[in-house]
Order: structure tokens, then C-alpha cells, then sequence
């Protein structure tokens, strides 16, 4: 009896070829090449291959624009670490950046706003008309006038645009995504209370009077803490945005007008120009001198706190116990507590680093791949 034996199987037909897919693109324009801008560009550099092989995901760096001049074709080394290589450089005109980075072959468009700039927030209703997202850390659309922050809302959900902006509030915390998720499964909001400054947070933990306050806000300044101009956050005013931001995200038609702001600003510093400012800092130290010794002889710590209870808004420093919980906060911790319906009887926390620029564009990175996620790229094992 013969058996017959099959013929061993060449290895180029040991499996079928799978289809090779093609990666998904998103066109990406980064407006505010500054300390977050800067730091998110790095930060889609090193992220790109890994996102590529582990999602098929392809971010596309399509642009760089500033207040005055916009790169172009720069999704290259040079750019990205900050030199004047780009391949195209003209002046600035942001509805231009826009339909470039957009492109003509229906990719998907994200421009990451990463300035402080009310006059870039009044084109977020245009390009998000234009089904364009937007990503951002700039609080200046979701604490501004209510009725563009209407129309910024009213053109996402014509066109379907995604408008994420979870660095407004706790730099890289998830407190923006945390009210939303409350406020979508039914929860109430009742209160908010908490230190949403991580420069304020900063200042007051190392403000024990060793040394003045004027070096501490030019260190802060330094390591990129601060706002540009550091007086948005000592006048609480940057602070009175993020609260205005809560109030919003949990429907209350909340204005900074609304908000009772108690500046730390000297009021012959609150109209100069920026570098007069810095110039003259010591005209703080006496004013905030008094402030802890009137703290420490209660047996109290200062804190910036805000607060919101109702349609009650306020901001400023307090002196608190010492068993409290803000007394007890550490570096440039955000400390955030929701009391609401279902939180009632305990608030829930949210408490981490809340100051500097890696940890601001890291959310704005976050939200990036949020909106990739939401057009069906798969999530990556990071």
C-alpha cells in the first residue's frame, strides 16, 4: 500500500497577506508657539512613531502660526525644536492657517489654540462650523462673552466639531471631563470649592516670610508657572475664568462679572505695562507682609481659594484653619471639591500638579486623541 505525501508548504503561502490599512490622518495646526505650544509640539514628536505603529494614527503637523507670522509644510525636526526651518513662512492670517491645515482631502482638521487670546477664541465658532476641532487650554472662550461662548457651542453641534478643553481648568487634571461626566449621568452641582491656581498654590506654600514675596513671583515667573503677564494670576482674575468655566459646564449662566475677585495687586501695579510690573514687584511685599502675620497670629495658613455655592462666585486669598484640608496641599497642587446630590455627604476630590507648560499641553495632547478616538481610531496601550 502507497501513501501519498503531500508536498510541504512553501513559507510564502504559509499564511494569506493581510490587507495593509491605511494609517488614519489628522491634519494638525498648532496656534502659540509659546512655553505649551512649544512643549505640545515636542511632545507630538516623540508620541508620532508610537502612535503610528501601536494605532495606526498619523498626526500631521500642517502648521505653526503666532501672533504675527505662520510656518507652514512644518511637520519637521527643524521647527520642532524651535529654529527657522520651515518651508513656508508668511505673515499671519488665522482663517488662512485654518483652511490650510484643514487641507482639501477631507482628513480630519485639529487646531490646538495654545494661546491666551481672546482674538483667537473669536474664530473657534468658524472653524468649528467648518467641522474643523478645536483643542485648547485657552480659557478665554469658555469664561468670555456668554453669547460667543453660545455660538461656539451652536456651531459644534450643527456641524459636529469637537471642542475639548480640559486644560482650561487643572492644567493636566481631569476636572473639566469629571464635572461633565457628573453632569451627564444625572448628578447635580451644588458647590464647588477649591485652590485652582497651581502658581498661587505655589507661591503660598513657600511664602513663610524667609523670603519676600516679590522673589517668589519672579521664581515662579521663571519656571514658567505664571501666566505671561503674572498679574492674570495674582489678580485672581485667571483663577475667576476657571471658575466661570465650572459654573458653565454645569449650566449656570455664569459671567466673570458674576464673580467677586479680591485682587493681590497693588493698585498703582494694576495699569502698568507688563515690565514696569516686574520691574516694581517689591511694591507687594509690605501688603502681603501683613497678610501673614495677621494669619499666623490667628493660627492660620493663607490660601487662594474659590469658591462657588449657588450663583455665589468668589476669589481670593483666605486665612484657613490648619486642619484643613487646602492647608495641607503640596508644591502646585489643584485641590477641587464637588459637592453635589449624589456627593453630598463627602465631596468628591480631585488633587494633583496643577502649573507648568508640559503638564498643560499633556491634556491638550489628551483631548487631541479624544477627538481621534471619537472618528474611531482605537485606543493605544501607552
Amino acid at each position: 500500500m502507497s501513501i501519498a505525501v503531500a508536498p510541504p508548504r512553501s513559507p510564502l503561502r504559509a499564511a494569506p497577506l493581510r490587507a495593509v490599512v491605511p494609517p488614519f490622518v489628522v491634519n494638525i495646526g498648532i496656534v502659540g508657539p509659546g512655553k505649551v505650544g512649544s512643549a505640545l509640539l515636542t511632545q507630538l514628536r516623540l508620541a508620532a512613531p508610537r502612535l503610528l505603529r501601536d494605532c495606526n494614527l498619523e498626526l500631521r503637523l500642517r502648521g505653526v502660526s503666532d501672533s504675527r507670522h505662520m510656518w507652514l509644510d512644518c511637520d519637521d525636526d527643524a521647527l520642532n525644536s524651535r529654529t527657522h526651518g520651515a518651508q513656508t513662512w508668511r505673515p499671519a492670517e488665522l482663517d488662512e492657517f485654518a483652511a490650510y491645515v484643514a487641507g482639501e482631502r477631507g482628513e480630519a482638521a485639529v487646531l490646538a489654540d495654545c494661546s491666551a487670546s481672546d482674538v483667537v477664541a473669536d474664530h473657534y465658532a468658524g472653524w468649528l462650523a467648518a467641522g474643523i476641532h478645536v483643542v485648547t487650554p485657552n480659557k478665554r472662550a469658555a469664561s468670555g462673552p456668554l453669547e460667543r461662548w453660545r455660538k461656539i457651542g451652536g456651531a459644534a453641534s450643527a456641524s459636529g466639531a469637537r471642542l475639548h478643553y480640559e486644560g482650561t481648568v487643572g492644567a493636566g487634571l481631569p476636572v473639566v471631563q469629571t464635572l461633565r461626566d457628573l453632569i451627564d449621568t444625572g448628578d447635580e452641582l451644588t458647590a464647588v470649592e477649591g485652590m485652582l491656581s497651581g502658581t498661587l498654590a505655589w507661591l503660598f506654600n513657600r511664602f513663610d516670610g524667609s523670603i519676600p514675596f516679590s522673589a517668589l513671583v519672579r521664581e515662579a515667573h521663571a519656571m514658567g508657572y505664571t501666566e505671561p503677564d503674572p498679574r492674570d494670576d495674582l489678580s485672581g482674575m485667571d483663577v475667576a475664568r476657571k471658575l466661570v468655566i465650572l459654573a458653565r459646564e454645569a449650566g449656570l449662566a455664569l459671567s466673570l462679572e458674576d464673580v467677586a475677585v479680591h485682587s493681590l495687586i497693588p493698585a498703582d501695579l494694576a495699569g502698568c505695562s507688563r515690565e514696569e510690573f516686574m520691574e516694581n514687584l517689591e511694591g507687594m511685599d509690605a501688603p502681603m507682609a501683613a497678610l501673614l502675620s495677621e494669619a499666623r497670629a490667628s493660627g492660620r495658613v493663607l490660601r487662594h481659594v474659590a469658591r462657588l455655592d449657588g450663583r455665589q462666585a468668589s476669589v481670593g486669598v483666605q486665612a484657613i484653619d490648619r486642619e484643613h484640608a487646602f492647608a495641607h496641599s503640596r508644591l502646585t497642587d489643584n485641590v477641587v471639591r464637588f459637592a453635589t446630590r449624589r456627593y453630598c455627604d463627602n465631596a468628591l476630590v480631585v488633587q494633583g500638579p496643577g502649573a507648568g507648560p508640559e503638564v498643560t499641553a499633556a491634556a491638550v495632547f489628551a483631548d487631541l486623541l479624544r477627538v481621534a478616538g471619537a472618528m474611531g481610531v482605537k485606543r493605544c496601550a501607552c
